[in-house]
């Protein structure tokens, strides 16, 4: 169930997303790099905005605002109407019938997320490419492989990983946080999402300045 409002749900505003972000990556970057005479770097950007950087970050801050204030908030009233005290009370492990399974659903679905965000963000940028000149879609992505590189791959899929991992430990941790009073369910959830998006972020900037040191 976690999987399918993660990840099933939310393919409609990424798919949005990925064609929107990859046309405009080529709207913008094409004429200026063609006035340079400089058309093939446009392939090196769309790795770099879509694959490298914006493409996990995004789909983080997307499942950040659907799924962790929900997973905190869902937590929270179990743990004020005392649901979590009778799952202990007859022998059943909150944290594996309930923290686990939501702790997983976001991490793997943030994983497929960015890998369906980098398909079509590439394929929508490829849309408008062929409007500025004829283009093979062959062409296109022979071009595009030429300089992805596997490091490339890598650092999508470890942002990916780490930010699912971080948006499910800390919407966990922010639904079980509360006490007694029903107020505090509503204030769990806002607080998962601002440590969230602050967690992302420094695992963003930690994880790209050692992928750039290490390319040095």
């Amino acid at each position: 169930m976690q999987i399918l409002f993660t990840f099933v749900e939310a393919l409609g505003i990424c798919t949005l997303l990925a064609l929107g972000i990859g046309a405009a990556v080529n709207i913008i970057g094409l004429p200026f790099l063609s006035s340079i005479a400089q058309e093939r770097l446009i392939y090196s950007l769309l790795i770099i905005i879509i694959t490298r950087e914006l493409g996990p970050l995004l789909m983080a801050f997307i499942i950040i605002a659907r799924s962790a204030t929900a997973i905190a908030t869902e937590i929270a009233g179990m743990v004020i109407s005392h649901e979590v005290e009778a799952y202990i009370s007859i022998g059943i492990d909150p944290i594996d019938y309930l923290a686990v399974p939501r702790f997983l659903g976001v991490t793997i679905s943030l994983f497929m997320l960015n890998i369906y965000f980098n398909i079509f963000g590439l394929a929508g940028s490829y849309l408008v490419a062929s409007f500025f000149s004829p283009l093979s879609a062959s062409v296109y992505f022979s071009n595009l492989l030429e300089v992805l590189t596997f490091s490339d791959i890598l650092i999508t899929i470890l942002k990916s990983i780490f930010f699912g991992m971080m948006i499910g430990t800390v919407a966990v941790i922010r639904g079980f946080s509360v006490e007694r009073a029903s107020t505090e369910v509503p204030v769990a959830g806002l607080k998962a999402v601002g440590a969230a998006f602050g967690w992302c972020i420094s695992i963003n900037i930690i994880l790209s300045a050692m992928y750039y040191v290490l390319r040095m």
